[in-house]
C-alpha cells in the first residue's frame, strides 16, 4: 500500500512542477492575442523602470558635443598661432574642420611643424578630404582614403623616423588639450 501512494505522490509532484514551469515560460514570453502589444508595454513598467538588460546597466561617458569642440578650437587658436603652428590668417576651426577628432588635427599640426612639412599635405592625406588648397608641392600621391599619421609622415618625409615623430606629435596634442582642461 505504501508503494502505490509514493508513486502517486511523485507523479503529482512532477505534474505540479511541470505546470508551474510551463506557466513561468508562458509569462516570460509575454501576452498573446488581441491587445498583446499594449499589455506587453504595461508589464515592462512593472519592473520599476529598470531594464532587465545588463548591458544597459553600464554607464557610458557622454560624447563631447559639437559646441564643446568649437569652444576648444576657439581657445586653441591664439595658443596655436603664438607657437607658430597656425598662421595668423587661419583659425583652429578652419584648420581642423576635416578631422573627426581634435587630437588628430593637433597631432598633424605638430608633426608638420616638427618635420617642416606643409600642413595642407598632411591634412589631406590623414583625412582623405581634398580641399581647394594647392597640393602640387606635396611628395607622393595624396589619395582619397584617410591614412594614419605614421603612414602619412613616412610617405611625405621618407628619411624621418615616422613612428617616433607621430608618437611625439600625439603626445604634444594630448598636452595641448590637457592644458585647456579637457
Amino acid at each position: 500500500m505504501k508503494k502505490p501512494c509514493l508513486v502517486v505522490l511523485f507523479v503529482a509532484l512532477g505534474v505540479s512542477l511541470g505546470v508551474t514551469m510551463g506557466a513561468e515560460r508562458a509569462a516570460a514570453q509575454g501576452p498573446a492575442g488581441a491587445g498583446a502589444s499594449s499589455a506587453a508595454k504595461d508589464t515592462s513598467s512593472s519592473t520599476g523602470g529598470h531594464s532587465l538588460n545588463p548591458i544597459k546597466w553600464v554607464k557610458k561617458d557622454p560624447k563631447p558635443s559639437a559646441e564643446s569642440r568649437s569652444d576648444l578650437e576657439k581657445k586653441l587658436t591664439p595658443k596655436l598661432q603664438a607657437s607658430g603652428l597656425l598662421p595668423a590668417s587661419l583659425t583652429a576651426t578652419d584648420a581642423c574642420a576635416p578631422f573627426v577628432a581634435l587630437d588628430e588635427c593637433l597631432a598633424s599640426l605638430h608633426a608638420s611643424k616638427n618635420l617642416g612639412i606643409d600642413f595642407n599635405c598632411v591634412r589631406a592625406d590623414v583625412t582623405g578630404v581634398q580641399t581647394n588648397v594647392d597640393l602640387s608641392g606635396c611628395k607622393g600621391t595624396i589619395g582619397d582614403k584617410a591614412q594614419n599619421l605614421t603612414k602619412t609622415l613616412r610617405m611625405l618625409k621618407p628619411d624621418a623616423d615616422a613612428k617616433g615623430q607621430a608618437k611625439n606629435a600625439e603626445k604634444q596634442a594630448k598636452d595641448d588639450l590637457k592644458d585647456l582642461g579637457s
